[in-house]
């Protein structure tokens, strides 16, 4: 559904709504996914959805229903049970006010016809060259390729009409040998920058490496985390950079902005512009979304905001609202770690004994406040020495606090977009010094 199409859509549902005032978002996704395992493709799913979602206020109560029935009498209907909702919900003291006309700017680059309108046929030859490489290697490979677009329009009653298009692809592989496993992927919103061949061969070259892996002992370790293992520790900071987490005291921020945190050599951002990003230039309220340095050389500077928060912290609102009524407050988007000057394999190089870890699984809290979180190593986990990747190494779980890492944290030159089903993250690969592993196991 274009642009123009799913604006005509919330127009005529803030038309159907008797609501004193009403907010509309339609949701438009258009979704493909070629799934494999042992070389051989089992799956190929698409999945097109248009959801309108309808926040209809009252004074300072308010009230959401959502509808996939696009006519009038479904569109009435949505809108009649967002406002009955509403007259039946507790007034809300921070309510905001609708936003007005507003005009924003989408990244160039974002949607890109081709990935649009990718087939099956192209998704399988991405994965047939993923399994030429784990063939090669003795292997078989199990993953996804992906391809797809989504487009949100953000309407009010009190005149702003906004939208944002975008399209996106993916390659998520896990290769299998007899002994080991190794991981990698891709993202990126030009599918014609897929490259099957080499994921795969990056991911079959791990298992290969990593062939029957030895145990190590315990302890503090010096590690190498690629960008997948860096971006899924970096996930569990993002909430601490909500203003919401900030005021509640959940945030290790709470002691105070202005502060060391990290080492001087880590800034963190949320920037919806950047070219491995391309996201969407405002929020849920409207806003418009600006680039923020939260962590600056180390020190805590900035929280994102919504209206609320903004106004009660008395700071520029940064535009980072999700849709209303939530639980979460603002939350940043897209955590980007700035690189630094050595390369990945220069840090290998100036390693005399460490692990260079492909990526995490099952990273779960422990002391939030102290940003503590317990996980485990997974598909491509090496033993370093003298300055060279010697061998596999068995999977371990470790206990670390994310913010202690920073502190001994090196960010590598090379950063690269990675994600998972609730996240993503720019991010090069870092070397962290005293990492610490707690258990091994038998894998």
């Amino acid at each position: 559904m274009q642009a123009s199409e799913r604006e005509a859509l919330a127009r005529r549902a803030i038309e159907l709504s008797a609501a004193p005032a009403t907010e509309v978002c339609v949701f438009d996704e258009d979704s493909a996914l070629t799934r494999f395992t042992h070389n051989s493709i089992h799956q190929n799913v698409a999945q097109r959805s248009i959801t309108v979602r309808i926040r209809a206020v009252a004074g300072k109560r308010q009230g959401v229903a959502s509808c996939d029935v696009l006519d009038d009498a479904g569109l009435r209907g949505a809108a009649q049970r967002a406002l009955e909702i509403a007259h039946l919900s507790p007034e809300d003291a921070e309510l905001q006010p609708l936003a007005g006309p507003a005009t924003f700017g989408t990244p160039p680059g974002a949607f890109v016809d081709a990935t649009a309108q990718a087939q099956p046929q192209r998704r399988a030859e991405i994965a047939k060259a993923i399994f030429r490489q784990m063939e090669d290697q003795e292997q078989w490979g199990a993953g996804f390729v992906t391809t797809g677009s989504s487009g949100i329009t953000l309407a009010t009653s009190a005149g702003l009409v906004a939208s944002y298009d975008a399209t996106d692809a993916a390659i998520n592989v896990k290769a299998n040998a007899a002994t080991s496993t190794g991981f990698a992927e891709q993202y990126t919103r030009d599918e014609d920058e897929l490259n099957g061949s080499a994921v795969g061969g990056r991911a079959a070259g791990k298992a290969r490496l990593g062939s029957d892996p030895r145990a190590v002992d315990v302890g503090d370790w010096t590690v190498i985390l690629e960008p997948a293992a860096c971006g899924e520790l970096l996930s569990y900071l993002a909430q601490h950079f909500s203003a919401q987490s900030y005021v509640d005291g959940s945030s290790f921020l709470s002691d105070g902005l202005d502060r060391a945190y990290a080492g001087q050599n880590v800034t963190i951002r949320d920037d919806y512009s950047h070219p491995a990003v391309l996201g969407m230039p405002f929020d849920f309220e409207g806003s418009a979304t600006r680039p923020v340095t939260l962590i600056d050389h180390g020190i805590g500077r900035h929280v994102v905001t919504d209206a609320y928060y903004a106004g009660r912290l008395g700071v520029e609102n940064t535009g980072h609202a999700l849709p209303a009524p939530n639980a979460y407050g603002p939350q940043p988007r897209t955590l980007i770690l700035e690189p630094g000057s050595k390369s990945r394999e220069e840090m290998i190089a100036h390693t005399k004994r460490g692990l260079l870890v492909t990526r995490f699984w099952y990273i779960r809290p422990v002391d939030q406040r102290q940003t503590i979180v317990t996980g485990m190593t997974r598909d491509g986990t090496f033993l370093i020495e003298n300055g060279r990747v010697v061998g596999g190494v068995r999977n371990m779980r470790f206990n670390q606090s994310i913010l202690d890492a920073l502190r001994a944290c090196e960010p590598a030159s090379e950063p690269v977009r990675t994600g998972g089903y609730s996240y993503q993250c720019v991010v090069p690969a870092v070397k962290i010094e005293r990492f610490h592993f707690s258990s091994g196991t038998e894998f």
